[in-house]
């Protein structure tokens, strides 16, 4: 079974955080990669709610894999632990079977106490407070490069911390 994951440390508490996944402006603005931008319809952001996002490519060089230039995905909220855990399965519906199917996404909010990358979670040494988020995907459909995967996951990650940016030192 082939697992896409990326992590990156937020400058923000894990409460904090987990917020910018139950506010569907905050989701829109940084779920989709760089060169993509979304629109979240029949949004029920809770466990057992969940939401459908159409992703529209800024240019015209990418293809979609909905339609010729949009990406479309049914998320199900499997389970939602604040601030600890939250799990979605995402259907793509998509004529192509390489692109078709369902990948379970697993986000994770930890709580670090320093950006240093060898610092143990919950050691008292430093006082910068932070959050690592971690984010598996399992079953993504062979359509979709495992390379170009994990650089989209990085993205998004990249962008959810730039909402917290202007607090960090």
């Amino acid at each position: 079974m082939r697992v896409d994951s990326a992590h990156r440390r937020i400058a923000a508490l894990p409460e904090e955080v987990f917020r910018a996944f139950r506010d569907p402006g905050l989701l829109a603005a940084w779920l989709p990669p760089e060169g993509m931008h979304a629109h979240l319809e029949q949004f029920d952001l809770r466990a057992g709610g969940g939401f459908r996002s159409v992703l529209t490519y800024e240019t015209h060089d990418a293809p979609g894999k909905y339609s010729a230039h949009t990406d479309v995905t049914e998320t199900k909220i499997l389970e939602m632990d604040a601030p600890h855990k939250i799990v979605w399965s995402v259907r793509f519906p998509s004529e192509d079977p390489s692109f078709a199917g369902t990948m379970f996404m697993e986000w994770t909010f930890e709580a670090v106490l320093s950006d240093d990358p060898e610092q143990t979670p919950g050691s008292q040494v430093h006082a910068d407070l932070g959050t690592l988020v971690t984010v598996q995907a399992k079953d993504v459909p062979p359509g979709i490069d495992a390379a170009e995967h994990v650089a989209g996951l990085e993205s998004s990650l990249r962008k959810l911390a730039a909402l917290f940016e202007h607090r960090a030192r």
